[in-house]
């Protein structure tokens, strides 16, 4: 029997766009449904405890989701009412206590939460694995906020300590989507001297169908930079560079399409994009787009751009290198092991570089841009299939108990 988490799911009902931990947590709601294996839906309640979620109601809610960051806008137009009441249902349903249905399974239960959400809350965990008797399995998408601090919001870093020493004391197991997440994990498991096993298991890609029309106002070649606008993802080395391009350049500047909202303590990112009269008309921001229209603006673009100082795995870079589009991205660990060879790295400070790349591949033909294409031909994304093997995998001998492996 595997135990659910749903907790921060059910939070997402109504939001326009999913960031790489909504993706994650629908991908693995949509595979239990759609599996033999028994499970139930659970989430955390205000009140310290836990409730069991009704399965149908899960599935309605679930299935709902995937087609609202799917098609977008004809969704939400339609659903806006039912998701406000769908949502207020299911954060009051399961008020009682839950336990494993009788005769469901006879193995050992193991409860899976991956999302960092109320991870943080060690004592509500371990009171479940000890009153349930429960293995506990968790994900940990990346430790950006200890190592980055700066890139944060305040007081994030000591949550997140919280959070890690929960997993490495608590968990049988953790997953990680990389490999440079389990090294720079690996030195809190060891001081501690717990010993959860640690499964690295990339993300797998599934594309969107592409929107049928493009924006009417993309009329010059353009490139996109995709992710919320925060400090971690450099947004300000673009339009800064972007700013020299009109300045030298003018109409022949390519655009920048920027995808993704605004977020936190960005003050000198959108005082350029609101005030610099050199951007308007240049670079423009697409805050609302579901999957299938940023999977077209994307595919059409010269390259997605990824200046990024740290990631935890890096989704658009999968996403725009199984459509075909070539990347520029930085050269960080993480993103050398998701792309391998196909994309071009360059280093998040070298603004030269970046300028030199950028108007190679605007460039008609582009020799450079040529020479990554032909590099994607090699390339073979991640694959969900896999992931989710592996995963079944560590939960099958999870569940089996010590004394039967």
């Amino acid at each position: 029997m595997i135990v659910f988490d749903v907790s921060r799911l059910i939070t997402r009902a109504g939001q326009v766009t999913p960031t790489g931990i909504d993706r994650v947590e629908l991908a693995y709601a949509r595979r239990l449904i759609a599996g033999t294996a028994p499970v139930c839906f659970v989430r955390a309640t205000r009140w310290g405890g836990w409730a069991l979620l009704p399965q149908p109601v899960v599935e309605r809610y679930v299935a709902g989701l995937a087609a609202l960051w799917r098609d977008g806008a004809s969704v939400r137009r339609r659903g806006r009412v039912g998701w406000a009441a769908l949502r207020l249902r299911l954060a009051r349903l399961g008020r009682r206590a839950f336990g494993v249905p009788a005769g469901a399974a006879a193995d050992k239960p193991v409860y899976l939460l991956v999302s960092h959400h109320h991870l943080e809350k060690r004592r509500l965990i371990a009171r479940l694995k000890r009153r349930r008797g429960m293995s506990f399995v968790c994900l940990i998408h990346d430790l950006i906020p200890i190592e980055f601090p700066e890139y944060a919001r305040p007081g994030q870093d000591a949550r997140h300590r919280r959070r890690i020493d929960t997993a490495v004391v608590l968990a049988d197991a953790v997953i990680v989507p990389s490999r440079a997440t389990g090294d720079a994990l690996r030195p809190y498991i060891e001081r501690v001297g717990a010993r959860p096993r640690l499964l690295t298991a990339p993300f797998g890609v599934e594309l969107p169908p592409l929107a049928a029309t493009m924006p009417a106002s993309l009329e010059r070649p353009y490139f996109v930079c995709l992710g919320t606008i925060e400090a971690r993802k450099n947004h300000l080395l673009l339009l800064n560079l972007w700013r020299d391009l009109v300045a030298q350049r003018g109409g022949e500047t390519p655009a920048l399409v920027l995808i993704g909202r605004r977020g936190w303590e960005v003050e000198n990112t959108v005082d350029l994009l609101d005030r610099c009269p050199a951007l308007r008309g240049i670079v423009s921001e697409r805050s609302a787009l579901s999957d299938s229209e940023t999977a077209r603006l994307v595919k059409n673009s010269r390259a997605l751009l990824l200046p990024s100082f740290a990631e935890g795995f890096g989704f658009p870079l999968v996403e725009a290198l199984a459509l075909g589009v070539p990347v520029l991205a930085s050269d960080i660990p993480v993103f050398r092991e998701i792309g391998d060879d196909a994309p071009e790295y360059i280093d998040p400070l070298d603004g030269v570089a970046w300028r030199r790349a950028i108007l190679d591949y605007a460039a008609t033909p582009s020799p450079r841009r040529e020479a990554q294409l032909q590099r994607l031909a090699d390339w073979r994304p991640p694959r969900w299939d896999e992931h989710f093997a592996a995963v079944d995998g560590l939960i099958a001998d999870l569940a089996m108990g010590p004394g039967r492996r």
